[in-house]
């Protein structure tokens, strides 16, 4: 269930990302790394935040960069580029997703 919310919440906050809110400015990264440290703090292992933090990034990236694509190039020429960098923002949500978990247990002392 953790896991779809986190591929929902990184499919919509890239849409928004690309269409509607902050599009083209740095101030996109605020909602998103937001979005990535509650889905490590909503996390009850380490293991699953690390898990949910990188689908969320990937998904977000990915959605984000396919929403966003407008040049003259068929979309489906590009999906293996859009892959590799969402693989960077995979990494980026992994680690999003430790953060959170890792003040989670700071704050809650587990």
């Amino acid at each position: 269930m953790k896991l779809l919310v986190a591929i929902l919440v990184g499919a919509a906050l890239g849409l928004i990302g690309a269409r509607y809110v902050f599009v083209g400015s740095w101030l996109s990264l605020i909602p998103w790394a937001s979005a990535g440290l509650a889905i490590g703090w909503w996390a009850r292992q380490l293991r699953q935040a690390m898990l949910n933090g990188a689908v969320y990034g990937f998904v977000l990236s990915f959605v984000f960069m396919i929403a966003g694509y407008t040049g003259s190039a068929s979309l489906i020429s590009r999906l293996p580029f859009f892959a590799i960098l969402g693989a960077f923002g995979g990494v980026c949500g992994l680690v999003l997703g430790v953060v959170g978990a890792w003040v989670r247990g700071r704050v809650l002392k587990e």
